[in-house]
């Protein structure tokens, strides 16, 4: 299967979930035998983060500057996919859109980021990765988060057929590491920062940080604010690549899960954080969210807390 998307980055994971889903997703298709081309927009934001230039088993990135320019190129390359795909946040979903849906094989859009795509559309406010039309011209719809949210997009984007594609862990990548003293810690949590996040964040990482003041707390990430809350038992790493998210993840005893806001309201939306860790055979520490359970059993293969009590308690097992 040839397979064009359209998207927001795969050659950065600075500041964005998308690169690290797609790096695993993209490197699994091509070791079953199809191929990918990847479209993203050469912006400075992520030029100066990236990390990735090049793609594995005969799949391409390619980098563009101009839509305008690339149209033809894009064109061709559509036309002789078996399938091609826009995704939420694809700095150019108009006019991809309009490519995709000139193909004659399958056309599909992934939406990675449902709750806050539902969220703007009942606030009334625009969505600029979706056009007037909404979802109905695709054949198929992809989303990140499952639940109520496929019905969602069917009712009021006129999506067709729709389909969960949840986060994931590339095994080739997430697995047993040994631990590095960098990143050593009693408890991790590997997240860019979010304001939507940060009450759960300060109830059960940074409150719990308070209480335990002998032990080492550990955050990787990128955007924190200057004024952000530190103590003296936090050490922060700035941004911390994919290839590193293993060693991160196996140098605590537990790491710890944040949803934010808008997934953990809608439910059914796990981060890839929690399929990597899992992979790398670090236990988690979750907030809870509706639909955890179909993933993960609470109590056996994850822990949940929901105040800074339950966190200090997971701490202490």
């Amino acid at each position: 299967m040839r397979l064009v998307i359209f998207g927001l980055t795969i050659s950065s994971s600075w500041g964005n979930g998308h690169a690290t889903l797609w790096r695993g997703v993209i490197n699994a298709l091509g070791r079953a035998g199809h191929r990918v081309t990847f479209f993203e927009r050469d912006v400075p934001y992520y030029a100066s983060h990236r990390d990735l230039c090049s793609l594995a088993h005969g799949n391409e990135l390619r980098l563009y500057s101009s839509f305008d320019d690339l149209l033809p190129e894009a064109r061709r390359a559509v036309r002789e996919a078996d399938a091609a795909m826009v995704t939420s946040y694809c700095p150019d979903a108009g006019p991809a859109t309009d490519v995709v849906l000139e193909s004659r094989g399958l056309k599909v859009f992934y939406d990675l980021d449902t709750p806050v795509t539902l969220d703007r559309l009942n606030a009334g406010q625009p969505v600029g990765y979706i056009g007037p039309r909404g979802l109905v011209d695709f054949d198929c719809v992809l989303s990140y988060t499952g639940g109520a949210a496929l019905d969602a997009l069917q009712a009021k984007l006129g999506a067709r057929r729709v389909f969960p594609l949840y986060g994931s862990a590339d095994p080739e990548v997430h697995r047993p590491v040994a631990p590095r003293e960098e990143f050593r810690g009693d408890l991790s949590y590997l997240g860019t920062y979010a304001a939507d996040r940060q009450e759960a964040l300060s109830a059960l990482f940074l409150e719990p940080a308070k209480r335990l003041p002998h032990r080492r707390f550990v955050i990787g990430g990128s955007l924190y604010p200057e004024d952000f809350p530190w103590a003296e038992n936090l050490y922060y790493m700035r941004h911390v690549a994919p290839p590193d998210h293993p060693a991160f993840y196996c140098s605590s005893p537990m790491t710890l899960n944040i949803t934010r806001g808008a997934m953990a309201a809608m439910g059914y939306c796990p981060s890839g954080r929690l399929f990597e860790a899992a992979a790398c055979g670090t236990p988690i520490l979750s907030d809870s969210w509706e639909g955890l359970d179909r993933f993960f059993a609470p109590g056996e293969e994850i822990l949940v807390a929901r105040t800074a009590d339950e966190a200090v308690a997971a701490l202490s097992l």
